[in-house]
């Protein structure tokens, strides 16, 4: 079942874990949204329990909304797996490597219109990944096919420290005001860093 959890909802999680990161209390870089609380809750408006959400290494949001137990979420990332939460009886994967959930949930929806099934793939990305070959090849595979898969791209404006649009040096993204139904796009401006949430931390 889909939690139902508000923006504020998700800003208090997101602000225990700010907290603990900064007292040193969680063993491994965690990365933190804010800023796109509405965008990504009417995504999962149109998500069912029964759909797979894949996502990167910024992927507690999608976590808490699929419905996975804010206490499960938390003793993950406490245990320093934040960027790697992957809770596959809710049908939540995720990965670290850039790109990397890309070809799997390719390989999902195929698995799922070669089985006849009903449910479908909601695949996150930033807007940096967006712009690489495998989403390229990752979309383009996925419309020629017409597998039941849709892919969200998040655009925070940054890959790492980089801006995103100075590094391909171009003012207007490929699937920024793209009208594919098959492309979400959405832009938010968060206030953390890429990486942490503030404070240097040592491990």
């Amino acid at each position: 079942m889909l939690s139902q959890l508000s923006a504020d909802d998700l800003i208090r999680f997101e602000t225990d874990i700010a907290n603990e990161f900064n007292a040193a209390k969680i063993p491994a870089p965690v990365h933190l949204y804010d800023g796109n609380e509405e965008s990504i809750i009417n995504v999962f408006n149109k998500v069912k329990a029964e759909d797979w959400v894949l996502c990167s290494w910024r992927s507690h949001y999608q976590c808490l909304l699929k419905g996975v137990p804010e206490a499960e979420v938390k003793r993950e990332i406490r245990a320093g797996r934040s960027i790697s939460l992957c809770f596959p009886e809710y049908r939540v994967l995720s990965s670290a490597i850039v790109g990397g959930v890309l070809p799997i949930a390719v390989g999902i929806a195929l698995s799922i219109k070669r089985s006849g099934g009903s449910n479908k793939v909601f695949c996150f990305m930033g807007e940096m990944t967006s712009e690489t070959g495998i989403a390229h090849e990752a979309v383009k595979y996925s419309r020629n096919h017409n597998l039941p898969i849709h892919f969200v791209v998040e655009d925070n404006g940054k890959s790492v420290c980089t801006d995103t649009r100075a590094a391909w040096a171009q003012e207007r993204l490929t699937y920024e005001e793209s009208t594919d139904p098959m492309i979400s796009y959405y832009r938010y401006e968060s206030k953390y860093p890429h990486a942490g949430a503030g404070v240097r931390v040592q491990f």
